[in-house]
């Protein structure tokens, strides 16, 4: 294997992570070692830049911290590999575990994510909270999604790097990759993972109620934006029936069209529009992915 051919590169996401990432990277190199490791150093204000170094990876350092999603991209530009594979640097993810998941991957698969079992969810909360996101993220792509948060996953490097500009920079990297390969059509498989605790080592830095909210948010702007119609249509229906009940109960009362009767048909009707208008737009962002996906086959 060349300089400049590499199959491999494992992704490493880490904000003072020292305690960990030595042990992180250590396994990740044993484990693939023609596999390239990169840690991205998300302004950490201990030694995980230098821990990583030392433990055999390449370095990409942001002199401030500008969130998960920001050192995901930033490793996916970085990176050589054909194939990217992405992991915490907390030490609750096992870099020997990607090897069920390029397995699977070969089997045609152009995404396949660790799906956490559910004894790896740090407490109750948090299992509740991503079961929710599991069952709106199904409702929205058509699609069963065992683990929409997972951050461990394999993935095409030429596919993924088209949807870098869609991806945030804070938490919702996983949430918002894993839905534009389904709008894309692109097949995504799961692997069943066991996660361990990040209390063994490193620490989360994800606040349960703050970041619960935003994931919730992200995945009503998520419906929007990759299924718009599957979001819209159910809340213009919504507005239609209950338009058409309150003029049913007007109308036996008091024999009347009332205002708002007239304002809940066309929020109704608005609301249609806009999923249509929606669906276009959205369909702008994928018409060149099955163009990459083509040249990628070859």
């Amino acid at each position: 294997m060349t300089e400049d051919n590499v199959a491999l590169s494992i992704i490493i996401p880490a904000k003072n992570e020292a305690g960990a990432i030595g042990d992180v990277v250590a396994i990740a190199k044993d484990a693939h070692p023609d596999a390239e490791v990169i840690v991205v150093d998300d302004g950490s204000e201990d030694e995980t830049g230098q821990v990583a170094e030392q433990a055999g990876a390449t370095v990409v350092r942001h002199p401030e911290s500008l969130g998960n999603g920001a050192a995901v991209k930033s490793g996916a530009r970085a990176a050589r590999g054909e194939i990217l594979a992405f992991m915490d640097g907390d030490g609750q993810h096992d870099a020997r575990e990607f090897t069920r998941l390029l397995e699977r991957m070969q089997q045609g698969f152009q995404m396949v994510i660790g799906a956490r079992d559910n004894g790896s969810h740090a407490n109750v909360g948090r299992l509740f909270a991503n079961g929710l996101y599991n069952a709106l993220a199904s409702l929205i792509s058509g699609r069963p999604i065992p683990d929409l948060t997972s951050g461990f996953r394999v993935v095409r490097a030429s596919l993924f790097r088209n949807f870098l500009y869609l991806l945030p920079n804070k938490f919702s990297y996983p949430t918002t990759s894993t839905m534009a390969f389904f709008r894309s059509g692109l097949p995504v498989a799961y692997v069943p993972i066991n996660a361990m605790n990040r209390a063994d080592k490193g620490q989360s830095h994800i606040r349960l109620f703050h970041d619960g909210f935003r994931f919730l948010i992200i995945i009503v702007k998520i419906g929007a934006l990759f299924s718009p119609m599957r979001f819209f249509l159910p809340i213009s229906g919504l507005l239609f029936f209950t338009g058409l009940a309150y003029y049913g109960y007007t109308y036996y009362n008091f024999e009347r069209l009332t205002n708002m009767t007239a304002v809940l048909f066309l929020a109704s009707l608005f609301t249609f529009l806009i999923g249509i208008v929606s669906e276009q737009i959205s369909a702008l962002h994928y018409k060149d992915i099955h163009e990459t996906k083509r040249r990628t086959s070859r």
